[in-house]
């Protein structure tokens, strides 16, 4: 089963962050062979963090829920929330496949909350740009209750509009960039 992970920063957070950046990544080269996307999100300013995406896929929710909450950040009290849903990776490959790389261009983070409609968000049709797509889901996978997208695009205008057409109560672009050690998935 996939999930998607997205634990946002709290306020202030930066310093107790990178104090703990070498124990967030021991835990997550745990998880290595099970990540399809990770990474962090950043303010305006393109330096603060904001947030952490893991897209992941785990046995079932009781495993999704172990990962997101035994994450040291989490547990240290960096992070304000956590979104977690299960999701379908449309695309069907990772972020390490993603045919533009790892660097150039502008990369966001493009949720649609809310789904309007039951049924699975239709891939844009210009999918070279997207790292990764597919719907939010409840726990037992039959309710759509939104979309996540990673998407490279030139502006947060041209990002957000990959879900123009999907109907959601609310959209939110984040900074982002691809995630993780260099050496290590």
């Amino acid at each position: 089963m996939e999930f998607f992970c997205y634990h946002r920063d709290r306020p202030g957070s930066s310093p107790l962050r990178q104090e703990l950046l070498e124990d967030h990544w021991s835990y997550m080269d745990r998880y290595a062979r099970e990540m399809i996307a990770r990474g962090p999100t950043f303010a305006a300013d393109g330096t603060t963090p904001t947030g952490s995406v893991h897209v992941v896929d785990l046995p079932d929710p009781a495993a999704a829920r172990a990962f997101a909450f035994d994450e040291p950040n989490y547990q240290a009290g960096v992070y304000r929330d956590v979104l977690l849903r299960r999701w379908h990776n449309m695309l069907g490959r990772t972020m390490w496949d993603f045919p533009g790389g790892r660097t150039g261009g502008n990369r966001y983070l493009v949720l649609g909350l809310g789904a309007e409609s039951a049924a699975e968000p239709a891939l844009p049709a210009d999918r070279d740009e997207l790292i990764a797509y597919g719907p939010l889901l409840s726990d037992d996978g039959t309710t759509r209750l939104g979309t996540a997208a990673l998407v490279r695009a030139p502006d947060r205008d041209t990002a957000r509009a990959v879900l123009a057409a999907d109907g959601h109560a609310a959209v939110e672009v984040h900074d982002w960039e691809f995630g993780g050690r260099r050496t290590v998935r």
